[in-house]
């Protein structure tokens, strides 16, 4: 008989008000508003997000602080422009005599903008940024509203700016994804009969702030005082749903339920994080990259990502509930193994996950084994 799950409500409903925050002012950047990001010491940087901001914007938002806007974007990208070493981490702020237009914004967020260069470079003060301020926290918010990593900028310390915008503060950002991950909640589950498992069911996660849901195939009967059968699936939709011959996403996914169910029983988590967590639109950014000559992790460090946005204790979160604390993990990464144990999840095996490549994909396979430590 299949196990019910305790969908009970639990006392972290309502939200904490640090969720609530961040999910309101990262729907508000992504609708190309401007957001009122406050630093630990209390000074406001008011922020667009670079990829969606104009001319008009950017008045806006001068007049708003009162100071000019500049530029806030990671040093992964500033190494790309030239402006930072390679390997550069952190993030800088960009100024120019004279200002700079959105044309200039874009094309120094974006390397897929096209066009010719409205901005040299080599003309632009760079300074680097408090990781742990205002500014730098605007980019880790444009990361969270899946956007670009980059904001238009502009500093100042008057509260009364503050008056009518969404106001968030820096530290709240930072914690946003390790606190959404800690309220996951089982809020539905369901039998669903798959070609490969008829005996599976799909198992729904939310955080308290109503964030995007992460889901659990659990097939058979999985023993909770053994070592689960495990798979730490990343969504794919282009892999997963449409066949897409890039990468091997759709053929670890189905054959991860083809083998949990042979081996009687396991449980496969499909985690919302598209892109190794920097979302589907700039997935595709990072293609049009790689369409160029780039793989993929060089792709991501053009965008101004690290190569790998993931983070697991939403995984760790949902096994909890699921009542599974030690695992055979299906996986040819060695980070996912890590990142597990240092949640809290016991990972007994690492069960090779290996796919036969197709001219589609074998540079993306051979830069996942070389650069990225997978083990094929």
């Amino acid at each position: 008989m299949t196990r019910q799950l305790d969908l009970t409500p639990r006392p972290a409903f309502p939200p904490p008000a640090p969720l609530v925050s961040v999910d309101r002012a990262a729907a508000e950047l992504r609708r190309g508003g401007i957001v009122a990001v406050q630093a630990p010491d209390g000074a406001y940087a008011l922020a667009l997000a670079a990829e969606a901001v104009t001319e008009e914007a950017m008045a806006g938002l001068r007049t708003c602080a009162g100071t000019p806007p500049l530029v806030a974007i990671t040093g992964r990208r500033a190494a790309v422009l030239g402006l930072r070493d390679a390997g550069a981490t952190g993030t800088v702020r960009l100024d120019a005599a004279g200002g700079l237009s959105a044309e200039a914004v874009a094309w120094l967020a974006d390397p897929c903008a096209g066009g010719p260069r409205p901005i040299d470079p080599a003309t632009l003060t760079v300074e680097d940024l408090d990781p742990a301020g205002a500014s730098a926290a605007a980019i880790g918010l444009a990361k969270l509203a899946r956007l670009l990593p980059a904001a238009v900028i502009a500093v100042t310390r008057s509260p009364a700016v503050a008056d009518g915008l969404p106001v968030v503060a820096a530290k709240d950002i930072a914690a946003y994804q390790q606190t959404a991950a800690s309220t996951l909640r089982i809020v539905s589950e369901a039998r669903v009969p798959l070609k490969d498992a008829e005996n599976a069911r799909i198992v729904a996660f939310r955080p308290s702030d109503g964030g995007i849901e992460h889901l659990a195939i659990v097939i058979g009967e999985p023993d909770p005082d053994s070592a689960v059968l495990a798979r730490l699936h990343s969504e794919c939709f282009t892999g997963d749903l449409l066949g897409s011959l890039r990468c091997d996403c759709g053929d670890q996914l189905r054959g991860a339920i083809a083998e949990i169910s042979q081996a009687g029983s396991g449980v496969l988590l499909y985690l919302a994080q598209e892109g190794r967590g920097i979302g589907l639109v700039n997935k595709l950014r990072a293609y049009q990259l790689q369409d160029g000559g780039l793989d993929t992790l060089d792709a991501n460090l053009q965008l101004g990502f690290d190569d790998d946005e993931r983070i697991y204790q939403p995984a760790a979160q949902m096994l909890r509930l699921l009542g599974i604390g030690r695992v055979r993990l299906l996986t040819n990464n060695p980070l996912k193994v890590d990142a597990l144990a240092r949640h809290g999840v016991a990972v007994e095996e690492r069960v090779p996950h290996v796919f036969p490549a197709n001219d589609h994909n074998e540079f993306y396979l051979r830069t996942k084994a070389i650069r990225g430590g997978h083990l094929f």
